[in-house]
């Protein structure tokens, strides 16, 4: 019987490969425009720092940076990605055994936690730093108080609650941005989470009209 000879053949990567290695690529090329540009904003500030600078940091052309971002703006923005979905979960996972403003306070420690660093609080500030900046950070702030409702609503579900669940979101997120501006003036002499609890408690001191 003749030999059979058999040729060593080079796996072709499967279409679900491809894509695989596609969006890897994606994200590695996501995360290092945003590495870059927050270091640029942070070394030589906001308004200094140029989509020349950022591109060239990152090693892209300006074609790529706009398959990724409509402007720089953009960048600056994703540092704060994920936080309405990290609320939102963080109020799930409180319990119903305490009130709503309990439970959304509870969350709102969390989520301020990792929030600690000098570089946060170089970040927060660039938010501040233009109108157009302020507008965008306004709209997150929005869409949390959303996400806070959204989840007490779920926790809480009858409808003659709604009302002071949206009331209780609005003031709670009201609390956070009050917490962040102390923070933020003083320079993070005290943490987020230590502003964050001390704002909780002088609400709920107000709320019961215990005197200063």
């Amino acid at each position: 019987m003749g030999a059979v000879l058999c040729q060593n053949r080079v796996m072709e990567p499967t279409r679900l490969e491809k894509d695989g290695l596609r969006e890897k690529k994606r994200r590695d090329t996501l995360q290092r425009i945003t590495e870059k540009g927050l270091e640029l904003f942070i070394a030589n500030g906001y308004e200094e720092t140029t989509l020349d600078d950022i591109t060239a940091a990152a090693g892209i052309s300006r074609r790529t940076f706009f398959h990724y971002f409509k402007s720089k703006d953009e960048i600056l923005l994703a540092w704060q990605s994920g936080l309405v979905e990290s609320l939102r979960a963080a109020i799930l996972e409180e319990g119903t055994d305490q009130s709503p403003l309990d439970a959304l306070g509870n969350a709102l420690l969390r989520l301020a936690a990792p929030y600690e660093s000098d570089t946060a609080i170089v970040m927060a500030r660039l938010l501040k730093s233009s109108d157009q900046l302020q507008a965008a950070n306004q709209a997150k702030f929005l869409q949390l108080e959303q996400a806070a409702f959204e989840a007490l609503c779920r926790h809480w579900p009858k409808n003659n609650r709604r009302e002071r669940l949206r009331m209780i979101a609005m003031v709670g997120v009201g609390v956070l941005r009050v917490a962040i501006d102390e923070w933020i003036d003083e320079g993070g002499k005290r943490s987020l989470p230590t502003r964050l609890k001390r704002a909780l408690v002088s609400l709920r001191a107000e709320l019961d009209g215990i005197p200063d």
